[in-house]
């Protein structure tokens, strides 16, 4: 999508094409070059992954995260030879296909994580002194986890997660995985013994009523969040009328916030998902499980809308700083864009009511209380 600058800020987008041409990125793309303040640079597949970086584009911010196939080092030199403004930094994207480096790094800027220890074999199904595994136990560096116990690969692009059941709930295992269709979650309950074909993170099991907090951060002051069933209670996904996975949306606790923020500067990431456990076991306490990296949330407007407006805020105070960056009173995208109410998500959700083309959105309710 290049342009004649005409004095712009240049977004560089650096990112394997299939990531570009998500609804979530192209909404919010669309929505910074609104503003008319911005030219947004689309690299390309080619460019990425033939080119040197010398010949890549020039820009001033740059959209840069691994996903699969992504050469991160090649991104890398080019962030040190042209020295964009980065929004997410290259260096502790590294980190994150390490669920133990994840666990260790989150542990230093305090946040909280599950009780877990690490196995680490150089081969498969090396025997290790430190392991032993027992009927309803297994003992790592002489710490037990009693079952319900998870089971975590370390290579964090390794999805298939295990938990394993005590022999007083009937024994088994229930092995959880990315969406296939409907289904998140397989129980096998013949399967008693853990995996020893590699390198695994073992946690204990958090209660959490049945469903996961999803959190997406953008910037370290802004998170949303939502829940949807967790994949544990029967492995059956919760899809509404147009096929999309159901997820409420969710006030987080101060607490929570302040984990948000802790997350959000502890990998350097200001556009960065992670998952949140809430559990009670004795006391109301959140966990974070799992640091995604770059995440966008799906089908939400006013999402979008904020994201765009803090990304432009980013952009604007780094690169052009005498520009204002307060929000314009009219979004330039609203013209003919219509608002999401909550009695249209409601609706859409049902697949019955049309979202008019002018709408008002309730935003806050102040409420004054006499005795």
């Amino acid at each position: 999508m290049e342009r004649k600058n005409d004095g712009k800020i240049k977004v560089g987008v650096c990112v394997m094409e299939k990531k570009v041409s998500c609804s979530p990125m192209e909404q919010i793309l669309e929505r910074l070059h609104a503003f008319g303040e911005f030219e947004i640079i689309i690299f390309g597949d080619k460019v990425i992954l033939e080119d040197p970086v010398e010949s890549w584009p020039l820009c001033d911010c740059l959209i840069a995260f691994y996903s699969a196939g992504y050469p991160l080092e090649k991104a890398e030199r080019y962030a040190v030879l042209r020295r964009p403004f980065i929004v997410n930094e290259l260096d502790p994207q590294y980190l994150l296909h390490d669920r133990s480096k994840v666990y260790e790094h989150l542990k230093l800027f305090g946040v909280p994580v599950p009780t877990y220890a690490v196995v680490r074999r150089l081969h498969p199904y090396e025997d290790l002194n430190y392991f032993a595994e027992h009927d309803d136990f297994i003992e790592i560096h002489g710490k037990r986890f009693w079952k319900p116990f998870v089971e975590k690969p370390i290579d964090g692009d390794d999805h298939n997660i295990m938990i394993y059941y005590p022999s007083y709930a009937g024994g088994g295992m229930k092995e959880l995985f990315r969406k296939v269709g409907n289904r998140s979650s397989e129980f096998y309950p013949d399967v008693r013994k853990v995996r020893r074909d590699g390198s695994y993170i073992y946690e204990e099991f958090m209660p959490t009523g049945g469903t996961d907090v999803k959190v997406y951060t953008v910037g370290p002051g802004y998170a949303h969040a939502e829940a949807r069933k967790s994949p544990v209670v029967d492995g059956v996904v919760m899809r509404n009328s147009d096929g999309k996975e159901v997820r409420y949306p969710v006030l987080l606790t101060p607490t929570e916030k302040q984990i948000a923020w802790n997350v959000c500067q502890a990998f350097r990431q200001a556009v960065c998902g992670f998952d949140l456990l809430r559990c009670d076991l004795g006391e109301a306490r959140s966990y974070v499980c799992d640091v995604n990296g770059w995440s966008f949330v799906k089908s939400s407007y006013k999402y979008y809308d904020d994201a765009a407006c803090i990304l432009r805020k980013m952009f604007l105070d780094e690169k052009a700083p005498h520009i204002s960056s307060t929000i314009p009173a009219n979004l330039p995208w609203k013209i003919s864009e219509p608002v999401q109410t909550p009695d249209a998500v409601r609706g859409r959700e049902r697949g019955t009511v049309r979202i008019p083309a002018q709408s008002e959105e309730l935003r806050c309710v102040i409420a004054v209380i006499r005795q």
